[in-house]
């Protein structure tokens, strides 16, 4: 039976250790060799051929985001599967960028290292539930972010000005004294305006403007 090759990258022994005994009983994964940082780690792929790279992110002497960019570019062959304690975007999503292909939380179940490893190693990704959930969650972000931005195209250009004026600052009769028409004519603009863009408050339509370049500060 062929083995899947290992390469666990990680600054803490005691980490290392653990992620050694708990692969080691799987019988199709074989550990071929540790490193506490990202460029041991480098040093060693040459002479390992490693299948697969556990790699932490924060190292010192070389960050695992670093060592992966090199990888990817270096041995094209080598998959790397991204170790961290930290489940923020800021951490994943530069990995996924720098070409790793799956993502494992520390505080993940320790059945899902092998899960992890066995899918990456057959050619499909694989992320924790945690960082999917967090995937998931910046992607509804970023649609809802885009779908009000879309909804400024649905603006009357009456609406546009009342928006931007109102984002200055200006009161309603400051507004209706501008464009010469009624308070309550600009009230009931400004009302089918924030109800279009899905605002609320005055405070939500300063950002959004600002979101989205319409005033500037």
């Amino acid at each position: 039976m062929t083995k899947i090759r290992v390469l666990v990258v990680d600054d803490h022994t005691i980490l290392r250790d653990g992620l050694c005994a708990l692969l080691t009983p799987t019988g199709d994964i074989e550990v071929v060799g540790e490193a506490a940082n990202g460029r041991d780690a480098l040093n060693m792929i040459g002479e390992l051929q490693p299948d697969i790279v556990l790699m932490d992110i924060h190292m010192p002497i070389m960050s695992g985001l670093e060592a992966t960019r090199f990888i990817r570019n270096e041995y094209p062959f080598v998959k790397v599967i991204a170790l961290t304690q930290y489940e923020d975007k800021e951490y994943v999503f530069p990995m996924i960028e720098a070409g790793a292909q799956g993502f494992i939380s520390k505080t993940s179940a320790s059945s899902e290292l092998g899960t992890g490893i066995r899918s990456v190693y057959q050619g499909d990704s694989y992320l924790s539930p945690a960082i999917a959930k967090l995937l998931v969650e910046d992607r509804q972000l970023g649609n809802a972010t885009s779908n009000k931005g879309n909804s400024y195209h649905q603006l009357t250009n009456r609406e546009k000005e009342i928006l931007k004026l109102t984002a200055e600052g200006h009161t309603v009769r400051e507004i209706a004294d501008k464009l010469i028409i009624s308070p309550k004519t600009v009230e009931g603009h400004k009302t089918n305006m924030m109800s279009k863009l899905n605002l609320h408050s005055t405070a939500e339509l300063i950002k959004y403007a600002l979101r989205n370049g319409i005033i500037t500060v």
